[in-house]
């Protein structure tokens, strides 16, 4: 199975019951959607994801699915990796095996997100150390400073945290394998965070966990309950973490695309047949 670096072309046909066509020229790096309420921003995103979705862990076909075509780069690829992250922090129904979770902590889908995200946390991290593992093995100086930028990504990560949490005085419980904070001596759940920590940590978490492969990563409206500086270096930052993601985001928000990726929006109508 061949893996696409990223994603470089989609046509949706029959949005909004055939009254429209989409047909949109990619970008590998950054991708943002824009347009006012009810335009279809999320409708595309939608399409797209559940096209992909369809045919998860299977071979990607070059036909239409569903009215959805997507185009991959490198041609020929029949797979790649996505993510999908969505901003809305509801109550879930409550059940006997959420309630067991985490000592009755996970309420929110917020909070399940990030359940789901503390094992692969953990497997992300089992995999960083036995590359290091194998790699001091070899012995030399290229394979000490390939050991040492496997450790850089991890620790970039937590230094990130500790830096856009530390007006609360929270920081990063680095002697714990699981996710847990410190505040003012104390030790912190990550489900005890605010609305707003509780998704740009989901968002770090899940980039940096692809491990710096190449990945395709879908943001619905990712600035809710993020305040302005967030919003600001949002991208900047998962670049960094994973500079080989390909973002696709929609947004409402000016802030997001300050930090120089202006060129990287598109209008719905500008993509509208």
């Amino acid at each position: 199975m061949q893996y696409a670096h990223h994603i470089t072309r989609i046509e949706i046909d029959s949005l909004w019951m055939g009254k429209k066509h989409i047909v949109w020229t990619l970008q590998p790096d950054v991708n943002v959607l824009s347009g006012k309420n009810g335009v279809g921003k999320s409708t595309i995103l939608n399409r797209l994801v559940a096209r992909l979705q369809k045919q998860s862990n299977k071979t990607l076909l070059a036909e239409p699915i569903d009215g959805v075509r997507i185009e991959l780069s490198p041609v020929g690829a029949t797979a790649i990796r996505c993510d999908v992250l969505r901003s809305f922090d509801t109550h879930l129904r409550p059940s006997d095996r959420l309630s067991g979770l985490s000592n009755g902590e996970v309420t929110t889908e917020l909070d399940w997100q990030l359940y789901q995200l503390q094992r692969r946390y953990l497997d992300y991290q089992v995999n960083v150390a036995n590359r290091i593992i194998a790699l001091m093995a070899q012995g030399g100086e290229e394979a000490q400073r390939a050991a040492q930028e496997e450790a850089a990504t991890k620790m970039e990560f937590l230094d990130i945290v500790d830096r856009l949490f530390e007006e609360t005085g929270k920081t990063i419980d680095r002697t714990s394998n699981e996710l847990l904070f410190r505040q003012y001596g104390q030790s912190l759940s990550p489900y005890c965070l605010s609305a707003g920590e509780k998704q740009m940590l989901i968002i770090l978490l899940t980039v940096l966990t692809q491990d710096r492969q190449p990945t395709v990563l879908f943001m619905d409206e990712p600035e809710a309950s993020l305040h302005f500086d967030w919003q600001r270096d949002l991208i900047s930052i998962i670049r960094r973490l994973n500079p080989q993601a390909q973002i696709i985001l929609t947004t409402h928000s000016p802030a997001v695309i300050m930090n120089g990726w202006e060129n990287n929006v598109t209008e719905v109508g500008e993509i509208t047949l």
